[in-house]
Parts: C-alpha cells; structure tokens; sequence
C-alpha cells in the first residue's frame, strides 16, 4: 500500500494495499476503495465507495453533503464504478433524503475537470462529462452519453443513452436517446449517427434511427402519433422500440427544433 504521510485517512476507511494515495488527501468516514485505485494530492473523499482501477485527481471532491437545503444530515452514500477517470475539482455528492439514498455513477464514465454530479443522480457507464458539465439533483445520463463543456441540466429530467449534447448548451426536459442536441434551451439536432457508428452500430441500426429522427421532427404529426408509427414500421428494432419507451414515459416533455435534417451526416 502506497500512501504518502500527509494523507489523512480515518479509521473506518476500507483501503486495500494495491491502493496510492497521495500527499494531503483527506479520506473520511465512509470510505471503501476497490483495487488499485489511485488518489492523487489534494482530494477529498468521505461517505463513497470507489470501484477497482478508478483514478482521483487534485482536488476532487467525492461523497459530500448534497447542496440540498433539505438534507438533514442522513445516511447516504455515493457509489462510484469501476475504471472512471475523475479530474481536477470534479464534485460528486452524496445521495439526499431518506437513509440510504444514493447517487450512482456507473463503470468507465471520464469526468474532465470541475464538473458536476448532484444528488441522487445516475449516470449509466462510459458517459463523459466535458469541463464544467453540470447536473442538478436526480438527473438520470444513459450510457456513453456526451455532456459538453459548460453545459447544465435542470433536476429530475433524463438524457438518454448515446445523446452529444454541444457545449454551452442547458436543458430542463428530457432528451431522447441517440440524438444530437444544442443550444439553451437543448434541442434536437438530428441522430447522432457518427457517435452510433463509433460505438458499432450497423448501417441498418444507423438508417433506421436516422429515419426515426426524420420522422419526430417532422411537422406532419404530433408527437404521441409519431411513436405509434415507429413501433408499427419497426417492430423488431430495439433500438426503435427503446426510443418510442423514453418518449412516451417522459414527464418532463421533449424538446423539438422542428428542423430538416437533410444535412445528417451519411449512414
């Protein structure tokens, strides 16, 4: 085991010895580390579980108290996953309300520097958050979702898997999977069918979704008719299906640019 004299470690920490910890980190109560994860000097961590091979740089802060004005002091947690990279002043809270709230991260997310995760938030695995990419509390980020740098996201809404969202952009409904997305307020811009093709989507998976797309930004129908069309043209297409689901179980509403798409990238 690797730490360096400065760090302060409490005595309830669970640290195993392929653990490194470096100069003036702070571990409080709470603590449990997995293999190999490495803390690098200057951060501070308490009331969180890490997975194995995680790094921690400079001055992150991880399991804090929730910026909740409700939050009385309750037993939660912070659960973090396996292989993440959590740059410099990237802010992970605690979970609020009940005991045993949690907020979850999931395994492989990256975290560029000084971004943000609130309260009770999940982030499914493999999403990155661009510097200052900001979530407010119960925020749910699909997988190998793309967050742009200062970007901010109102509470309780949903971004679904696959979304890039441009920098500077700020949203407070939901945005649906494979999409691409920007501005203040977030809307659609299309499928984000270059980031699908990266992530070994087939041709036909691609056109499909392209096509879908197409289709919700069009103004020949409303949107609750859009998706009974969907699921009648693409009955075996999960990734159509998953679309329709989001859509129709959202309660934050969806924005629409209502904007061609003639100049979509090809499949």
């Amino acid at each position: 085991m690797a730490i360096h004299k400065t760090a302060i470690i409490a005595d309830s920490a669970v640290i195993p010895a392929s653990c490194e910890i470096g100069p003036n980190v702070v571990i409080g109560e709470g603590v449990v580390l997995g293999e190999n994860v490495k803390i690098m000097a200057n951060a501070y961590l308490e009331y969180c579980e890490i997975g194995e091979g995680t790094l921690i740089s400079p001055f992150a802060s991880l399991g804090t108290a929730p910026q909740d004005l409700s939050y009385r002091g309750q037993k939660t947690k912070a659960v973090i996953g396996k292989n993440c990279i959590i740059k410099e002043y990237v802010t992970i809270n605690r979970g609020a309300g009940e005991d045993g709230a949690v907020t979850k991260v999931g395994d492989k997310c990256l975290f560029m520097a000084s971004s943000h995760v609130a309260h009770n938030c999940v982030v499914e695995d493999e999403a990155i958050f661009a510097n200052l990419a900001t979530i407010g509390g119960h925020v749910h980020i699909g997988k190998g979702a793309f967050l742009g740098g200062m970007s901010v996201f109102h509470q309780n809404i949903r971004i679904g898997e696959y979304v890039i969202i441009s920098g500077f952009s700020a949203a407070r409904m939901d945005l649906p999977p494979f999409c691409k997305a920007a501005g203040a307020p977030a809307v659609l811009h299309g499928a984000n069918i270059v980031g699908l093709k990266r992530r070994g989507f087939s041709p036909e998976e691609r056109k499909n979704i392209r096509e879908a797309y197409r289709l919700i930004q069009s103004r020949k129908y409303v949107l609750s008719k859009v998706t009974d069309i969907l699921e009648e043209q693409y009955p075996e297409d999960k990734n159509i299906l998953r679309l329709v689901e989001f859509i129709r179980t959202s309660k934050r509403g969806i924005y629409l640019s209502r904007q061609s798409n003639d100049n979509d990238e090809e499949v």
